[in-house]
């Protein structure tokens, strides 16, 4: 019965590599908006701003 040598470097790898998607994935609930939500935004500002400068008046 002979054991395999075990490659250290990968399995600590791996685990950092897991616990960086965890994190990844902690903000992404934390702070992500996806780029429908943000574009939305932008069309909604731009439409208000828009809005608002054709009502101006000029002197």
């Amino acid at each position: 019965m002979s054991a395999q040598p075990v490659n250290l470097n990968r399995f600590r790898k791996q685990k950092a590599r897991a616990d960086r998607k965890v994190q990844a994935d902690e903000n992404a609930v934390k702070f992500g908006r996806t780029k429908a939500t943000k574009d939305l935004e932008k069309a909604r500002k731009e439409k208000v701003s828009t809005s608002l400068d054709q009502h101006k008046r000029e002197p």
